[in-house]
């Protein structure tokens, strides 16, 4: 398994070679946010101007790439970021409610300095277990339903390669998982920015 941004090569399925697969897991692209809320799973966030050019961006950068199928999560940023790289390959985009982002107790609010979301006493409940973790989606409920959608694209793709769009911490839930770490985390660390990409190969029904 590999991580790579969209200036980087990637892994890709090799022309006779009807085993190996590429599920590329994309992070959505930059939203439009001014407010600075943690929008979760909430409708009505679309991607910004450089969202936009984000997702134009990488559909370029895949437009040679042997991709036989595109799904994203329904969220609309999911959505609008997968947009250009079904089009650039001809398909049709599919939808798959397992990439959407996860769940968060602390949604719609917002966590800049002095705005006192982490201050208040109704909320501290939620802090007690970063292993669980206790304001969210558990990791391991994230794992069950992330390796299921990286699996039904592989499997829509079968010998070709695929395009996965989702939200940073599902994707760096699942990397994790699939290199046998720790899933609880510092959010500070993890390897996933907007719009990039982390790709995902398989031989057969194996990730290696």
């Amino acid at each position: 398994m590999s991580v790579e941004h969209v200036d980087s090569g990637l892994p890709d399925s090799r022309p006779g070679q009807d085993d190996i697969t590429v599920v590329h897991v994309m992070r959505h692209g930059e939203v439009h946010n001014p407010d600075g809320v943690l929008y979760g799973r909430r409708a009505g966030y679309h991607l910004s101007e450089l969202g936009r050019q984000m997702a134009d961006r990488v559909a370029e950068h895949l437009a040679d790439r042997d991709i036989t199928h595109v799904v994203a999560s329904p969220l609309e940023r999911a959505q609008e970021t997968a947009q250009p790289v079904a089009k650039s390959h001809g398909l049709d985009l599919a939808t798959d409610e397992r990439l959407i982002e996860a769940a968060n107790v602390f949604e719609g609010k917002t966590f800049g300095v002095g705005d006192g979301a982490l201050r208040k006493p109704g909320n501290w409940k939620h802090l007690t277990n970063p292993f669980r973790p206790s304001w969210g989606e558990p990791y391991l409920e994230q794992v069950v339903r992330m390796m299921g959608a990286l699996d039904a694209a592989k499997d829509a793709a079968r010998g070709h390669e695929a395009v996965c769009v989702s939200h940073q911490l599902p994707i760096w839930i699942v990397r994790s998982f699939v290199e046998k770490r720790k899933l609880w985390h510092d959010p500070r660390r993890r390897q996933c920015t907007l719009a990039s990409l982390t790709s995902f190969t398989y031989r057969g029904d194996r990730i290696v």
